[in-house]
């Protein structure tokens, strides 16, 4: 019987990353995939700046980017009446503007799923540590309180083994095998309206190389649908919305009704269309009222469905196991106690039910759950919510707080004001190298503790079986924007978010920063 310490459920970008960061963190994984290869539909399509934080740190960023679409391409949003007919509006997106850049030094990306799970199992099967396995299907697990037993099914000969590990992850999707068999209560709502995506071969650049966009809305009285950037050329989705409503089944999507549905967006008569591919689905906004179960933690899809109305699904699924993976790394290397898994769920769960909220009310204004009357766009908060991207606050035992309150914010929907209080993300500062190059504090975490100290930090040292790495920086920003003194200190844990912070230096620094990594631990 194999034995392997993590098994990870689904080969998808959630799964493929997981695979990356435990191997990242010096942990041995399985992936398993029921499908032969990766997607063959584009689905998700955005990957926001913070994902892409967490994809730069883990040295995947560059490989994505190639396979996505440059920026130029995608810079505005249309609201128009057909794609050839009367413009009702744009919008540049504030993920897209050059204020962006005043938070993080890493931009957003357009790269569709069925370009980026290429890129994510290339890098996945290249660590040492990690093992991918397509055409590979959980029948079935039972856990105890050593482990997980788990029977696989080889999908071409029908093949069973059983595989041992100790911990299992399930990025299996929304349609999750493994949280059907947990009997996981949902909370929200399930089935809020269908859709359909068709996958298209046609040359859109008479009526969008002018206006560069991500999304180009139709919205007239006989059809609410949406043509969305693949490759800015000739390869475009076509997204068709709320088809009950609009006396639609999904069997009605011949290719030959799909041709003539992508003319009529277009307003085109005549538009040369080739139809690739057709796949309905149905939205839902509900979220899994516990993520972990025992040995078993749910993430991506599995843990949260949400409406793609924002493109916050596949990032926060990534996200999970972001916050995951070091986690599961310390308490399989005993330098960490199991109340620090509790932490996952304390920390995701309220995080995923927020996003997944407000993914929902985005749809809601966009008219996706009706074909009333309302005015074509969407409440002024969609894909504007660098609040929803870069503000994440977690409260939870890995968190040590400050006594510091949180940052007072207009709309935690949009705003979000840097700030190195316990929970929240580190900041992005551009920090001055000797011999003038530039490096940015998001480059100093992500892959590992990092304690980040002031210019007169020299005394703080990081001692123990937990492997800290000590930056002394003596630079008034950093010191402003971190919220400390020359003397002061963080500790940022391997997700990016800060654990710990002395304000000053402490009579005794490293007995104070030991006691706070017990904490954070659960020792």
């Amino acid at each position: 019987m194999q034995s392997v310490p993590v098994l990870i459920v689904g080969g998808g970008p959630v799964g493929l990353a997981a695979s990356i960061l435990l191997s990242r963190q010096g942990v041995r994984s399985l992936l398993v995939e029921r499908h032969p290869g990766t997607a063959i539909h584009p689905k998700a399509r955005a990957i926001n700046a913070r994902t892409m934080e967490v994809f730069r740190q883990h040295g995947v960023e560059a490989d994505i980017r190639a396979a996505g679409l440059a920026p130029h391409h995608t810079g505005l949003i249309v609201w128009s009446r057909t794609l050839a007919g009367e413009e009702i509006e744009r919008r540049v997106p504030w993920r897209a503007g050059a204020q962006s850049v005043a938070v993080s030094p890493v931009r957003n990306c357009l790269c569709a799923q069925d370009d980026l799970e290429p890129v994510l199992r290339s890098h996945a099967e290249r660590q040492p540590l990690g093992t991918v396995r397509f055409n590979s299907e959980l029948e079935a697990f039972d856990q105890d309180n050593a482990g997980v037993m788990a029977t696989l099914v080889d999908t071409r000969s029908g093949q069973k083994e059983v595989i041992r590990a100790q911990y299992l992850i399930a990025a299996d999707g929304a349609q999750s095998r493994v949280r059907r068999a947990l009997g996981v209560t949902m909370l929200g709502k399930e089935d809020v309206y269908d859709s359909v995506n068709i996958l298209i071969n046609a040359d859109l650049r008479p009526w969008t190389a002018h206006r560069p966009a991500a999304l180009y809305f139709i919205e007239n009285p006989g059809l609410r649908a949406t043509f969305l950037t693949i490759n800015a050329h000739d390869r475009w989705g076509f997204l068709v919305n709320t088809l009950a409503a609009y006396g639609y089944t999904a069997a009605d999507f011949t290719p030959e009704r799909c041709v003539q549905l992508v003319r009529d967006g277009a307003g085109v008569p005549d538009l040369p269309v080739k139809v690739l591919g057709v796949a309905p689905w149905t939205a839902s906004a509900h979220v899994a009222e516990q993520y972990r179960h025992g040995r078993v933690f749910l993430a991506g899809d599995a843990a949260h469905e949400m409406p793609p109305t924002g493109g916050f699904g596949l990032n926060t699924g990534v996200q999970d196991v972001h916050n995951l993976a070091w986690k599961l790394a310390l308490v399989l290397k005993g330098l960490a106690g199991d109340r620090l898994l509790d932490s996952y769920h304390d920390e995701r769960q309220p995080l995923g039910r927020a996003i997944t909220e407000q993914s929902l009310t985005n749809a809601i204004s966009m008219g996706r759950l009706a074909t009333d009357n309302k005015a074509a766009g969407a409440r002024p908060e969609y894909l504007n919510e660098q609040g929803m991207i870069f503000g994440a606050n977690y409260s939870s035992a890995a968190i040590v707080p400050d006594g510091t309150p949180p940052t007072p914010v207009a709309n935690p929907v949009t705003d979000y004001v840097p700030s190195a209080r316990p929970g929240g993300r580190a900041p992005h500062v551009w920090l001055q190298k000797n011999g003038g190059e530039k490096v940015s504090t998001i480059d100093l975490v992500g892959n590992g503790f990092v304690l980040l100290a002031g210019g007169k930090g020299q005394a703080w040292s990081a001692n123990g079986k937990l492997a800290i790495k000590t930056h002394v920086i003596a630079d008034a920003d950093f010191a402003s924007a971190y919220g400390i003194e020359d003397s002061g200190a963080v500790l940022v844990r391997p997700d990016g978010q800060v654990a710990w912070r002395s304000a000053a230096m402490p009579s005794d620094p490293n007995a104070a920063l030991g006691e706070a990594t017990r904490a954070i631990l659960g020792q």
